[in-house]
């Protein structure tokens, strides 16, 4: 029998409900065991439909990462040079004061706006996750930090075609008949969806993954349709090509429920599978089965992965693939249609969070993509970042180009908080160091990008010796800052109940106490969103011609803390088209001469991110850091299996053995991402080559276009 939080106080022996916090769609809903005051398993909790009492092989034994002997537990100060490693244990109260008047000090000689916070998807929960921070620093008036690492480009291209909307609920994929995982590797990044794919397998669905790369998913697909890196949004206008000249659209659907039709077939009518054979390197005639096949086989639905985002064309990409569904009238049908990122409908009020009546007209913002020409001086700023407030993020390892933050990082000037569960590349850097709270340890309300349930988690356990919830950090730095506004006085409990708004009509039969009876809710969507058009966009239409004022600077509220301000840059085409890489030999020759293979990032099958990677079981199963390429790219490097080798550009290079495999494409190279720089051979990650470039939309970090040479060492 799972305890209430009040009930577990007067047991010896009691199960909590609690929720995954890490930055995964699928937010799993977890049950605590807690006896005589220490947390004794985990396990996931079978009543929840979704999850359905399994947990990812990342947070199985989550209770290692509480556990760890590793852990900060206590406030620190670095004691030695920058980068040494070398701390001495304080009080919080010394710990708070060093941070209230190093803060004072920048202040009153270069402005609020010389303090940066940083943090992303290290928490993902409403209360301690990527926004804890955001009344603080707002009221403080520091620099914004922009935050586009994830999804941001991929929604607002979802935004501009079929608008915000929940789309095809992940429980209804069991009655889909033709399944796309586009650029989504489920079963290392989405595995609960998996249970749902095989159930309309089992009816007769078939499982088509289109990835560059030969993932686990891909081999356990029916069809794998190995694409060149980027050029996603080309394979999707020569398979709107195939339906609309062999007249395989829905054209009710389409009369009834779109917008541009005309301009869209006109688009497309350049791009006839021949051509996009030549840009794909798929053959014409897998461009035409699949076509054929994803037309003719209702329900269809595409599930969309973040990977497409990743590229200088990756918005226009993203929106040519969400025209499909209404072209072939898919929305009709249970199970059909696209799914993007179901966190729309959650009810969340951010303004409470972000707090952005405290932001001063033309306060400065800094994307986190550039953090390395931030703090290196490389960008040009009226005043220089003299303080960096790090937490639920770790840039080092997350961030382009890694040697530009590592040397950022190193000056004496630099003023660097880090809140933290251990001593990662970041942390190695900090002045001062603040212990953190794991999520058994904290409340919080989970909502999710892969499912529409919200879930609730419980603090199971007291903060181990000296760590605090997220919430309780920033309420101490509120305090000794001398703000007095409400919101930094509210508590976790109040501030659950202020984070959602529970009178919605999504929120029907949910409350904090239904959720404490049974630790989830789902909310009430309808599973067949858009039969009859009633798109949340401009014109109530799925809009192949988009009406929305869109520019290429334009990113949404949500990811910019609620700061609205913006210089306006080029404007974008409303129709979906394809553009090539910046990096390529189509598009730079001379450089492709140079640095031939298009580097991949790929997400670990055992870490989140860089969580993880420090503790020695996942570090075991996921194996050390390697770059994959290709038999024919190592035969002519002579470069062997296993063989240590130099990946590297003009921006940085990093050494891993190589494996030697077709499971990726001739020309791509892939490495895992998440590796911690201090673990590796040579002190460096992949970021080390990664650019700093955006996509084309919503300011989405350009991580897969880059191209590098692999050499022997």
């Amino acid at each position: 029998m799972v305890s209430t939080a009040s009930e577990k106080s007067a047991n010896e022996k009691s199960v909590v409900f609690g929720a995954c916090p890490h930055d995964c769609p699928d937010t799993c809903a977890m049950l605590v065991t807690v006896e005589n005051g220490r947390a004794t398993k985990v396990e996931g909790n079978p009543d929840h439909p979704f999850t359905r009492g399994t947990l990812c092989g990342k947070v199985s034994d989550y209770l290692d990462r509480v556990y760890s002997s590793d852990r900060i537990l206590y406030p620190m100060r670095r004691v030695g040079a920058k980068g040494s490693k070398q701390f001495e244990r304080i009080s919080w109260d010394d710990a708070l004061d060093e941070i209230a008047n190093r803060f004072k000090q920048i202040i009153n000689e270069y402005g609020a706006e010389a303090i940066m916070p940083c943090s992303y998807l290290g928490h993902e929960g409403l209360l301690n996750g990527l926004t804890v921070g955001d009344a603080f620093f707002n009221r403080l008036g520091a620099t914004i930090s922009e935050r586009t690492f994830c999804a941001s480009c991929t929604s607002t291209a979802y935004m501009m075609t079929c608008g915000l909307t929940h789309g095809t609920d992940p429980d209804t994929f069991k009655h889909s008949k033709y399944i796309i995982l586009w650029g989504c590797n489920a079963l290392s990044t989405n595995v609960h969806l998996w249970s749902f794919i095989q159930e309309a397998r089992k009816n007769g669905a078939k499982l088509v993954s289109i990835d560059p790369v030969r993932t686990r998913t891909a081999n356990q697909s029916d069809w794998h349709i190995p694409l060149r890196p980027g050029t996603d949004g080309a394979l999707a206008l020569g398979m709107m090509h195939v339906i609309i000249s062999e007249n395989l659209v829905d054209a009710e659907y389409v009369e009834k429920y779109t917008l541009g039709y005309a301009e869209l077939k006109e688009r497309v009518a350049q791009y006839p599978p021949e051509k996009v054979a030549q840009i794909t390197g798929i053959p014409v005639s897998d461009i035409l089965t699949l076509a054929r096949e994803y037309a003719s086989n209702q329900p269809s639905v595409i599930r969309l992965g973040v990977a497409l985002e990743k590229q200088a064309g990756g918005g226009q990409g993203v929106r040519a693939i969400c025209c499909l569904p209404a072209l072939v009238g898919a929305w009709r049908h249970l199970g059909g249609g696209l799914l993007q990122a179901p966190m729309w409908p959650f009810p969340i009020r951010w303004e409470v969070v972000h707090r952005p009546e405290f932001i001063q007209p033309g306060t400065r913002l800094i994307n986190l993509w550039q953090l390395g020409a931030a703090l290196t001086g490389e960008m040009s700023l009226d005043s220089p970042i003299q303080a960096l407030f790090v937490y639920n993020c770790n840039p080092v390892t997350q961030s382009a180009e890694q040697d530009k933050i590592v040397a950022g990082l190193a000056r004496e000037d630099l003023f660097t908080v880090v809140s933290e569960h251990f001593m990662t590349d970041t942390a190695d850097y900090a002045d001062i160091l603040l212990p953190a709270t794991t999520q058994v340890e904290n409340l919080d309300l989970m909502f999710s990008w892969g499912h529409t349930y919200v879930t609730l988690n419980q603090p199971a356990i007291a903060p181990l010796c000296e760590a605090v919830p997220n919430t309780e950090l920033f309420r101490r730095l509120a305090a000794r800052m001398g703000f007095e506004e409400e919101c930094f006085k509210l508590t976790d409990e109040q501030l659950a109940m202020e984070v959602l708004d529970w009178s919605a009509p999504v929120m029907q039969d949910m409350s904090m106490e239904s959720l404490q009876q049974q630790g989830y809710g789902k909310l009430k969507v309808d599973l067949v969103p858009h039969a009859q058009g009633n798109f949340p966009t401009p014109s109530g239409k799925c809009e192949f011609l988009a009406t929305a004022q869109v520019d290429s600077n334009f990113v949404l509220p949500a990811f910019r803390q609620g700061y609205s301000e913006y210089q306006p840059g080029e404007p974008i085409d409303p129709l979906p088209t394809y553009t090539p890489q910046r990096e390529s030999a189509s598009s730079n020759p001379e450089l492709a001469k140079r640095y031939p293979l298009n580097l991949l990032s790929a997400k670990p099958h055992q870490f989140i991110n860089s969580c993880f990677a420090n503790l020695p079981k996942h570090a075991k199963l996921q194996g050390e850091p390697r770059v994959i390429i290709h038999p024919d790219d190592a035969a002519k490097r002579g470069i062997a299996n296993g063989q240590v080798v130099k990946v590297f550009n003009d921006r940085g290079s990093f050494q891993v053995p190589a494996i030697v495999s077709d499971m990726t494409r001739s020309g791509v190279a892939i490495a895992p991402l998440g590796y911690w720089r201090k673990l590796s051979l040579a002190n460096n990650t992949i970021n080390a080559a990664t650019s700093s470039a955006f996509a084309d939309m919503g300011h989405a970090a350009a991580v897969g276009d880059a191209l590098v040479e692999v050499i022997a060492l």
